[in-house]
């Protein structure tokens, strides 16, 4: 990517799935960006045995699905913004419908509703196959801005993207 370019989708995506990896517990669980555009992320959490809270009846831990809010709704802050910078979750909400069951991965699919200069908020949503919403979260993010952000956040971000010769 070269300076000044306009990311595209499949840039973001690319960016989005580096972003992911460089997190400890999103790398251990593998999850997957699917899609990004300017107005929403899609990531898919695959199933594995750790995900369980409940083992008896085969739930997943709440915290499975908090976790999973916050990384899709701050993810889908980043190509909403003029510029990268970082935003740390400033709050979030997650109204809990219905549990995860074992065996199926969980869906999730974040927007951006409004951007300001100091906060960014989203929501998002989780599903599984049957297509019932799971939860609900709505995230705030605040804008730390350039002058907050590292030097190198958006390089690092995109490095390697169209840089091929």
């Amino acid at each position: 990517m070269t300076h000044g370019q306009i990311p595209s989708d499949a840039d973001w995506r690319r960016a989005l799935t580096r972003f992911v990896t460089v997190i400890p517990h999103t790398r251990e669980l593998g999850l997957e960006v699917l899609e990004v555009t300017p107005e929403s992320t899609t990531m898919r959490l695959p199933w594995c045995d750790g995900l369980l809270g409940d083992s008896a009846r085969g739930l997943v831990h709440g915290g499975v699905m908090t976790m999973l809010l916050d990384t899709v709704c701050g993810s889908a802050v980043l190509p909403a913004l003029p510029a990268p910078e970082v935003c740390p979750t400033l709050d979030l909400r997650v109204d809990h419908f219905r549990p995860a069951v074992a065996g199926q991965a969980i869906l999730a699919e974040a927007r951006v509703v409004r951007v300001t200069a100091s906060v960014v908020f989203t929501e998002g949503t989780l599903w599984q196959e049957a297509g019932r919403p799971l939860a609900r979260g709505i995230g705030n993010f605040v804008r730390l801005g350039p002058r907050n952000t590292p030097e190198g956040f958006a390089e690092a971000l995109f490095a390697g993207e169209g840089d091929h010769a």
